[in-house]
């Protein structure tokens, strides 16, 4: 076995001061065949909204693309279309692969992503739901050698597992982990992986990012100190990886900038906590959360279809739609809360990008 694989120093300087990072779906056609063109605008708009980097490969893009052939094709459309947009704009995105599977298949998808041109790999742990501790670990470690990684604590409602804070003291201890995306929606379990990352001295190196959809601004806003034999060390999240932020992208980026700003200063405006609410609430629509994210896809398919990014809102598996009320719900939260949205940039640019 090789040595660890590391990023570019631009790439780990970008992680560690914060981006937007959308998990980019996945475009269908009505046949349920893939969308090159809609997939590319997508793309497009990410770039274009000011996204630091993307994730292909992910939930948002549809774990079934595996079994549909599609792994390799979606993710080789999307490092081709960000290296254009890089080229054409003159700035880099940060590219990050969605890796999953039993160890075989992680290893492939892994070698597959970084010889592709992907920075990291976002480590999806939902296949191994019965593997001790040990055995996770040591999968942790064989994909590790293929490729940087992005450690992901996948809430268990769709598809993760609980991890105590024991694993995580040790799964940051693999050299090549430069970020940790924490989506437990759990206020508890997301300490836990902070916590991990302060007492083994990785702060420094390691990058947090928020997947909590239900808590974005908050998560952003907050500066965490944990106390260790070594004394008290500091944490933020530095930015997103969130399937909340495949839609209304530049506003976003502008929340980001928004937060970047504030984090100087003692105080914080009572607005943006009422914000934080209301982007909670938004999310409730989209992710359908009244029905365990049954419709959480669809329901991001559904805001990009208004704006024209997408014709189709249905997905590789037909059983996963709308639920009955979500559409409603979507455009009641549009109506209540247009300052989330982006419609007006998406507007002015879609034909291009299509």
């Amino acid at each position: 076995m090789g040595e660890y694989p590391y990023p570019p120093t631009w790439v780990k300087e970008a992680l560690h001061a914060g981006l937007v990072i959308p998990a980019h779906p996945l475009a269908l056609t009505p046949q349920r065949t893939l969308d090159e063109r809609h997939q590319r605008a997508l793309t497009h708009y990410y770039h274009a909204a000011g996204a630091g980097g993307i994730a292909v490969g992910v939930h948002t893009t549809q774990f079934e693309i595996r079994q549909h052939g599609l792994f390799r094709p979606v993710l080789e459309l999307a490092i081709e279309t960000v290296t254009a947009c890089d080229r054409a704009s003159g700035r880099q995105m940060v590219c990050v692969a969605g890796i999953c599977g039993h160890t075989p298949q992680a290893l492939a998808e892994a070698r597959f992503a970084r010889q592709a041109g992907y920075h990291a790999g976002l480590l999806s742990l939902g296949a191994l739901g019965q593997a001790t501790e040990d055995e996770l670990l040591e999968h942790c470690r064989a994909v590790a050698h293929e490729i940087p990684l992005m450690g992901f604590y996948l809430q268990p409602a769709a598809g993760g597992r609980v991890l105590p804070l024991r694993f995580w003291r040790r799964f940051v201890e693999i050299p090549n982990v430069v970020a940790i995306k924490i989506a437990s929606f759990n206020r508890y379990q997301t300490l836990d992986v902070m916590r991990a990352v302060a007492e083994a001295g990785r702060a420094p190196e390691i990058a947090l990012y928020t997947g909590n959809d239900d808590h974005i601004l908050l998560d952003l806003l907050t500066k965490v100190i944990i106390s260790t034999h070594s004394g008290p060390v500091e944490l933020r999240m530095v930015g997103g990886l969130l399937g909340q932020w495949a839609v209304w992208t530049r506003r976003a980026v502008e929340t980001l900038e928004e937060t970047r700003r504030l984090r100087t200063q003692d105080t914080l405006p009572a607005e943006l906590l009422t914000r934080a609410v209301q982007l909670t609430e938004a999310n409730a629509a989209v992710f359908d959360a009244v029905n365990g994210y049954a419709g959480c896809i669809p329901g991001i398919h559904e805001v990009l279809r208004r704006q024209g990014l997408l014709e189709f809102t249905g997905t590789l598996n037909p059983q996963e739609r709308l639920s009955p009320g979500q559409t409603e719900e979507i455009e009641r939260v549009i109506d209540a809360y247009p300052f989330l949205t982006d419609d007006e940039f998406v507007r002015s640019r879609l034909q291009d990008w299509l």
